[in-house]
């Protein structure tokens, strides 16, 4: 049933449709707005589609019904419908800091005292984006992870001036819809997705333009070997658990770590004119063409996936 509580999402993109369904999949009164009006219809039409997919795939998340879920979600064509009453704002706009000051300078002026105003952004510090807002403490980053529906990580970064309880609240309020929140102590640049992402990248470019292997490769590599044990654990127990504690790897891999350490490169050029090769080798292993059959494909497999780790975990916590 729905909880009579109210949520604003503010951009009805992929990310946004993805926060909408979340939030009305335990029953929220969610109000979708985008400043292209005409964009609100069809992302309505396309989430209603997704959950009917999901439904009959038995991958629907949440504890009502699709026809519930779908009945929580609701367009609305100005700001203030969206906003006004609203105990939390999910902002999901494109990656420009000048838009995003100005999307939360128009949302301060509307929401009261105790509403959580709460950024998407994938990388910008929320410092950056809050400090001139009458409600600044109430300002968090709530960054989820593509695709948010399927890969349940929510990194929650704070401003300086975020008060603790906002911080306590957003937490409280992505592990109630399912997803794992990681709460950071501070701002930090690119918070922890990207930091880690990057390195990987950076490390995936140098080893295909310097032909030791080939892009295709990289990915099985990851796909084949680390992701299989990533995909359950991370890299710390994955290490912890390949020897008999932390100590004892320490004591056996220190040296190596070190070693094959001093000979990566570090950060790499990502500009086009230096990665023609890498490119060609992506644009064959999927075709432009192809882009979306293989999202789609995507998906399909991490749905699977995250209800198989949902199953386990309800499997782990009966046998305790």
């Amino acid at each position: 049933m729905a909880k009579r509580e109210k949520i604003g999402i503010v951009g009805s993109g992929f990310i946004g449709r993805s926060w909408a369904m979340l939030f009305a999949s335990v029953g929220y009164e969610v109000c979708l707005y985008d400043i292209k009006q005409e964009q609100v219809p069809d992302a309505i039409n396309e989430i209603k589609k997704q959950l009917h997919e999901l439904e009959s795939s038995n991958l629907l998340r949440g504890n009502i019904s699709v026809a519930e879920q779908i009945k929580c979600i609701r367009g609305v064509t100005n700001l203030k419908d969206c906003v006004v009453g609203s105990k939390h704002v999910q902002e999901c706009v494109f990656e420009d800091v000048d838009l995003k000051k100005e999307v939360f300078k128009k949302l301060d002026e509307l929401v009261g005292p105790n509403t959580v105003l709460s950024s998407s952004t994938s990388c910008i510090i929320p410092s950056l984006i809050s400090p001139d807002l009458v409600h600044k403490e109430n300002f968090i980053v709530s960054h989820p992870i593509n695709p948010p529906y399927h890969v349940p990580l929510v990194e929650i970064v704070p401003a300086p001036w975020t008060r603790k309880d906002v911080v306590a609240r957003t937490r409280a309020l992505m592990a109630e819809i399912g997803q794992s929140p990681v709460v950071f102590t501070r701002e930090h640049p690119g918070f922890g997705v990207n930091r880690l992402q990057y390195a990987i990248l950076n490390e995936c470019n140098h080893l295909v333009r310097s032909g030791v292997v080939t892009a295709e490769d990289v990915d099985t590599i990851m796909k084949d070997g680390l992701g299989m044990r990533y995909a359950w654990m991370g890299p710390l127990e994955t290490a912890l658990l390949n020897a008999n504690g932390m100590k004892d790897y320490l004591e056996r891999y220190a040296d190596t770590i070190k070693n094959i350490s001093e000979t990566l490169e570090g950060k790499a050029s990502w500009d086009y004119k230096d990665c023609g090769d890498l490119v060609s080798q992506l644009d064959e292993m999927v075709p432009l063409d192809k882009l979306q059959n293989r999202r789609e494909w995507r998906d399909k497999r991490l749905a699977a996936l995250g209800k198989l780790k949902r199953d386990a975990k309800e499997w782990n916590d009966a046998a305790k």
